[in-house]
């Protein structure tokens, strides 16, 4: 099973950039979208189905901001859009399909860095999100946590750590509320876990040649529970080509959907 996470900084954009001539040789399962900066209204038919797959979306209300997508080669059994939680949805963050036993869920946590206000509202967020994220680790089903977490784990997960310490993305509360998923939840993060050594940056900053030179951050994920991130074969940051300020994150499972 092939699952990706795409943050792709507007759908049009990276339309215009080549990504679905590169997504139709990826023979993907589920492809987990994030930051579509569009409305439906705003969607051509390859945006909304794509060669062998079918899309889903989570929309923001406000025009040309956030918003989360699913492609699914296999009909869900169950989407559900949205937390429930008004202020939240409205800005379109999260996306959830049901297949079998397995829930795959398009994620993006709002960015902290515009303003002291912003880092509220991102705080605020992690705050009530922590109920949800344990009952899907309670569940009793598999659940694979794909997107744009705007949170750097550790000093391996950014070039410039010692520069950032005080910044949004990087400061000890989101890391640490980052850390607890891990040890209180047992959810596993995927690159790490496979790649203990390797950075595995997904997003760089457009100022100074940062993508040039390679000086990024790690904030797209693959969090997933300990059943199927132990079928998790390989991964893969997609540099080739450059459809966003982010990369496309590739994982390949040996899992099988019940």
């Amino acid at each position: 099973m092939r699952i990706i996470s795409a943050n792709l900084n507007g759908i049009r954009s990276a339309a215009n950039k080549g990504f679905f001539e590169w997504l139709a040789k990826q023979d993907a399962d589920v492809v987990a979208l994030q930051e579509l900066k569009a409305q439906e209204a705003d969607l051509s038919q390859q945006m909304k189905t794509p060669e062998g797959l079918k899309g889903f979306f989570h929309y923001a209300n406000k025009k040309g901001y956030s918003g989360v997508g699913l492609y699914c080669r296999r009909e869900p059994d169950r989407v559900i859009t949205g937390l429930g939680i008004a202020d939240i949805d409205f800005e379109g963050r999260y996306l959830q399909a049901d297949f079998g036993n397995l829930s795959v869920i398009s994620l993006y946590l709002p960015s902290g860095s515009s303003s002291d206000e912003r880092q509220q509202v991102k705080f605020s967020f992690l705050e009530r999100f922590r109920p949800h994220l344990e009952q899907l680790a309670a569940s009793g089903r598999e659940v694979v946590l794909l997107g744009d977490w705007n949170i750097a784990h550790n000093e391996i997960d950014l070039k410039n750590w010692k520069g950032n310490l005080k910044n949004s993305g990087f400061l000890p509360e989101e890391r640490s509320w980052l850390g607890k998923l891990f040890s209180e939840l047992n959810f596993v993060d995927i690159w790490r876990k496979l790649y203990p050594e390797i950075p595995g940056y997904t997003w760089w900053s457009n100022r100074g040649q940062a993508y040039a030179k390679d000086v990024g951050w790690r904030i797209d994920y693959h969090i997933t529970t300990p059943g199927i991130a132990a079928t998790a074969q390989s991964a893969v940051v997609y540099k080739d080509e450059k459809f966003s300020d982010h990369a496309p994150l590739i994982v390949d499972y040996d899992y099988q959907v019940n």
